[in-house]
């Protein structure tokens, strides 16, 4: 019998427990934990917790040489230009005798950043903007260059906004958000939370290596025009429409700085290098599908 690579994941998540059903009998799987109470959830899934703090190099020690395959899902530190949390990580990989394989990155298409709604692909120059993006940005150099100085295949995938049944602007649109109109607004990029752990997966066996790809889906709306279908869908009022002068005094930082990029993201390579099928090709097919989940 063939022996079972040692998978870490790192960021233990959302979309990081969507990918265990494709995952598990495949992998000898363990997953860095920062807190004690989700220990129960991943060992009933076979799964080895590993209690350890990004924000700890000490506690990273044990990581060395245990993992021949890494999924990074981790999010960068609140603050700054850099994210330390990856910095660590690699440290830590790097001490190991034995190196990972293959590690596989979920970033963000905000790095990007505002390209005046034009279609965009992987080779586009980041320009990112906010510090969160320029933090990803950070992660994605540092790990091109782990991967090129330890021989790992590294593959970088840039999510856009990430949703699912449970992770829909329902309760914002209850409560009165706003949206921009149209003469103001943006184009917005979406995937499923099911599509990018499919594609995470994917890019395990099929990812280039130092390669970008644009984990988005087909649609290409525009942000009022998603709230608009969120709320059709849902039985609720559409929001009331403002302009981008009032949005910059009344909503919050970082809901404006949402509202101030706008990109198509081309997923071309997505579909043609990691052999991706969508299971939600458009925002009307995941928002469906979260109608009929909530009408049972």
């Amino acid at each position: 019998m063939k022996k079972l690579q040692n998978l870490l994941i790192v960021g233990a998540g959302d979309v990081a427990r969507r990918t265990l059903p494709m995952l598990i009998g495949r992998y000898r799987l363990f997953a860095v934990l920062r807190d004690p109470a989700q220990r129960a959830f991943w060992r009933e899934h076979g799964v080895h917790p590993i209690l350890a703090d990004l924000d700890q190099p000490h506690d990273l020690r044990r990581l060395a040489g245990l993992a021949d395959v890494v999924l990074h899902f981790a999010p960068p530190p609140a603050h700054g230009a850099r994210d330390t949390r990856t910095r660590r990580l690699l440290a830590a990989l790097a001490c190991g005798k034995s190196l990972p394989q293959r590690l596989v990155y979920v970033s963000t298409s905000g790095v990007y950043g505002d390209c005046g709604g034009a279609r965009v692909t992987e080779s586009r120059p980041l320009r990112p903007r906010t510090q969160r993006a320029q933090r990803r940005a950070d992660a994605e150099r540092e790990l091109r260059r782990f991967g090129r100085r330890c021989g790992t295949c590294v593959s970088i995938l840039r999510a856009p906004g990430i949703y699912a049944a449970e992770r829909l602007p329902v309760d914002r649109l209850r409560n009165g958000i706003e949206a921009l109109r149209a003469e103001d607004d943006v184009f917005t990029n979406h995937i499923h939370a099911d599509d990018l752990a499919a594609a995470t997966c994917a890019a395990l066996r099929y990812g280039r290596p130092n390669r970008c790809y644009n984990a988005s889906d087909d649609s290409a709306l525009k942000m009022t025009d998603y709230f608009d279908l969120v709320a059709d869908r849902f039985g609720l009022p559409r929001p009331p429409r403002i302009t981008r002068a009032e949005a910059e005094v009344r909503l919050p930082a970082t809901q404006l700085s949402f509202m101030s990029e706008s990109r198509r993201l081309d997923n071309q390579r997505l579909k043609s290098e990691l052999r991706v099928r969508l299971r939600y090709p458009t925002v009307a097919d995941g928002v469906d599908a979260a109608v009929r989940v909530a009408s049972r």
